[in-house]
């Protein structure tokens, strides 16, 4: 079954939205860690 024109935009807009999401999730996990660890990092032993 062919999509239309305005189906595969539609599709690819929610494509890209789900690829927004999903990075700004990593992102915030990485950041979340960081701040978590970072004040710990500076005391550990060498």
């Amino acid at each position: 079954m062919p999509l239309t024109p305005e189906e595969l935009k539609k599709r690819n807009q929610r494509n890209w939205a789900i690829a927004g999401i999903l990075l700004a999730f990593v992102v915030l996990v990485f950041v979340v860690t960081v701040v978590k660890l970072g004040g710990n990092i500076a005391h550990r032993p060498l």
